[in-house]
């Protein structure tokens, strides 16, 4: 099924250099680069994609927990981690794509590899390219980075897009 995704090129992936060489894999996997733009972030499109709603809280709390970290409760840990996410996000240039393919969100994680780059298999971009873990990060107290953003499903997709390629 032909899908579009939306894939972000976070500040630690464009300042390491790797956008190139992160667009040319997607593409390798058969993904088509329909929309690019470089910018940055603003506060209002981000709190919007990494919103401080209970469930995404508690899920993003949850690969805290997965880590084989203890904390209070993955509802708290999930906030923490998304005002890590918002503020570094929005601290230098990222890269905004567009991509389409046959079932493009799969093809684009599948590529893209497992959030904690420690444990992302080889063969990915964050088990190839990535140095960061998710147990560091929390202990300093930021998020991980992980040089990528990519669309967790179809419905996650098209709100994403919306936010950053309206109209």
């Amino acid at each position: 099924m032909l899908q579009r995704t939306l894939i972000i090129i976070k500040p630690d992936g464009v300042a390491g250099g790797f956008t190139d060489e992160i667009i040319s894999r997607y593409e390798a996997a058969g993904l088509k680069m329909v929309k690019r733009k470089g910018m940055m972030a603003p506060l209002e499109i981000v709190e919007k994609h990494y919103p401080m709603d209970p469930e995404y809280l508690r899920q993003i709390g949850e690969k805290t927990i997965a880590a084989g970290q203890k904390v209070k409760s993955a509802l708290d840990q999930g906030r923490k981690v998304v005002g890590w996410l918002r503020k570094f996000i929005t601290s230098g240039p990222i890269v905004v794509l567009l991509l389409e393919g046959e079932n493009a969100v799969t093809v684009a994680r599948k590529v893209t590899g497992f959030t904690d780059p420690s444990t992302a298999e080889k063969g990915t971009i964050r088990g190839d390219l990535g140095t960061d873990n998710i147990l560091d990060a929390n202990r300093e107290g930021r998020p991980v980075y992980n040089l990528i953003h990519a669309s967790g499903s179809e419905e996650e997709a098209k709100k994403e897009i919306k936010l950053w390629f309206p109209g």
